[in-house]
């Protein structure tokens, strides 16, 4: 599927031509596909830019603090692929997955959350699909985040074309421990032993708890 390997391949496989033109075939429209999903993005962060330049304008405060964004690559887009009972082919990358393109919000307060969620989703052209609210719901790890599935069209020079984003939104203190939670279960030789889980479970439960001491000491000085 990715372009780069189909190059390799070509320059040092003897195969019949009509087999190199069908893997160059499939690494561009691969390509082409990636492309559509990073245009996606684009819409998505230029949508959240401009609500969070317009809060800051009537309310004096931006909500958000960083947005970032990502593709998935080639091969957890195969993985995940086979991983769910589904061929690995251009067209079930459509169909069957909703989070190959992805964007990730971080805001200060769990207020914010709920707020930049409400205004995105009210949006016209944009349709929702799925949340998933781990912040009122957290995973048995103690993760939290509010995570969305949304459509949203992307004009291209040919057609209009519908495309998923996976939209999460969190507040720095989440962000930081999921990252360093996935930080420590991935690394090798880190011990993933019952005691780790109820340790990692213990900070997020602190944060969680800092999150919401944050919160109220903000709307008690009218910050929110």
């Amino acid at each position: 599927m990715e372009k780069e390997l189909s190059k390799a391949v070509l320059a040092n496989v003897a195969i019949p031509e009509d087999t190199a033109n069908i893997f160059a075939e499939v690494a561009h429209r691969f390509e082409e596909l990636m492309m559509m999903y990073q245009c996606a993005i684009q819409e998505v962060t230029t949508k959240l830019e401009v609500l969070n330049h317009e809060m800051s304008v009537r309310n004096n405060r931006n909500p958000i603090e960083t947005i970032k964004f990502r593709i998935k690559k080639p091969k957890s887009i195969a993985e995940k692929l086979l991983r769910n009972g589904h061929e690995v082919s251009i067209e079930s990358v459509s169909k069957h997955l909703n989070d190959v393109a992805g964007v990730r919000v971080i805001c200060s307060f769990i207020e914010d959350i709920y707020t930049i969620a409400d205004m995105l989703t009210r949006q016209d052209d944009i349709r929702l699909i799925n949340v998933k609210d781990y912040i009122k719901k957290p995973k048995e790890n103690g993760y939290r985040s509010y995570h969305m599935i949304i459509e949203i069209p992307v004009f291209f020079s040919d057609k209009k074309q519908h495309i998923r984003v996976e939209v999460q939104i969190r507040t720095m203190a989440m962000d930081f421990w999921a990252s360093l939670e996935h930080h420590v279960r991935y690394k090798k030789n880190i011990d993933n032993s019952e005691e780790m889980s109820m340790r990692l479970k213990k900070c997020a439960d602190v944060i969680a708890a800092t999150d919401k001491e944050m919160q109220n000491i903000a709307e008690e000085i009218n910050l929110l």
